[in-house]
Parts: C-alpha cells; sequence; structure tokens
C-alpha cells in the first residue's frame, strides 16, 4: 500500500496537529489555598482567592471559557481575559503572557497574572476593582461569610510522609 496516498494517514495527520496536549489538574479548595500561599498571596486573602477560583473555574487549571459576548475568551484557574490580560497567539496583554501557558499545571504565571489584575484592574470611571474584575466572585463570594482554609495552610509532615493538620485533607 502507497500511504502517501493514503486518505485515512492525512486524516490522522491532521488530526494529530490539531491536538493539544494540556497537563491540567482539577484542584480542591484545600490544594488552591495551600498553592496560593505558596506563590505568595497573603493569608488574610487567602478565602477571598479560593471562592474567586471555585466560582470561575471550579479549580480547573485547563477552563475556558468561550462565551462572552465581546467574543473574547477566559482562561485557567483565574480565568483571565485575552482581550486585556494575555496574548491569544504567544505572550501578550497586561500580564505579558501568552493565554495557552494560563491552562498549565503549574499556576505561578496564572497567580502573577491574577495579582496584576487585582492590583491594577479598573472599571470605565477608573475606580480600582479589586476582587470585583470577576464576576464570579462578585455573584459567589462578595459580601459572604467564606469557608476559612487559611487553617489548613500549617500542615506537618510526619515519619512516615503522612499529613496532619486540623482538617484532616492532607
Amino acid at each position: 500500500m502507497d500511504v502517501r496516498n493514503s486518505p485515512m494517514l492525512l486524516i490522522v495527520v491532521l488530526f494529530l496537529g490539531t491536538v493539544h496536549i494540556t497537563s491540567a489538574r482539577v484542584l480542591t479548595p484545600y490544594q488552591i489555598a495551600r498553592e496560593l500561599s505558596q506563590h505568595g498571596i497573603l493569608k488574610h486573602r487567602i478565602n477571598d482567592w479560593v471562592c474567586l477560583v471555585m466560582s470561575e473555574s471550579s479549580g480547573r487549571t485547563d477552563a475556558v471559557n468561550e462565551i462572552n459576548t465581546d467574543g473574547s475568551k477566559d482562561y485557567g484557574l483565574f480565568q483571565i481575559n485575552d482581550r486585556y490580560w494575555c496574548g491569544k497567539y504567544g505572550r501578550g496583554g497586561r500580564c505579558n503572557i501568552a493565554c495557552r501557558d494560563l491552562l498549565n499545571d503549574n499556576i505561578r504565571e496564572a497567580v502573577e497574572c491574577a495579582i496584576k489584575i487585582y492590583n491594577e484592574g479598573t472599571n470605565a470611571y477608573g475606580d480600582h476593582l479589586y476582587f470585583e474584575s470577576w464576576e464570579g466572585w462578585k455573584k459567589e463570594c462578595q459580601g459572604r461569610v467564606l469557608t476559612d482554609y487559611t487553617k489548613c495552610l500549617e500542615v506537618r509532615r510526619c515519619n512516615n510522609d503522612s499529613f496532619l493538620s486540623s482538617c484532616n485533607i492532607f
């Protein structure tokens, strides 16, 4: 059989060329709290950040929202928008990051960009938005009593490599 003229081979090659392989995780709120703390989020803000992540992406590092009315998309744990903050086709936006890099297992760059949005996000009147830059936070977290995940940040490791904490989740 001459593989150069095989339509099936062509279909397989085209399919493989379009597959985007991403290493994705679904994080629990406790895992999110620990990772955010490790990446510099202050303890007194952890609960808001965890609520934000859960309301925006349900803890999925590979989450992509394609239903924005302006045609833009939101990427990753923090649902960072490609209209302002990340580049669709490579590094770009105000975070100078490729949107696809916000879908990685390693959330360091996503956290850095989210902090930038928190610190720099403004509305049309120039008012600073902080967490209000995220619709999910406004709907699910703002003005509510949030679960306290900070007690789970100080975890001690035992000799048998198991974790002990007041949360009993590690």
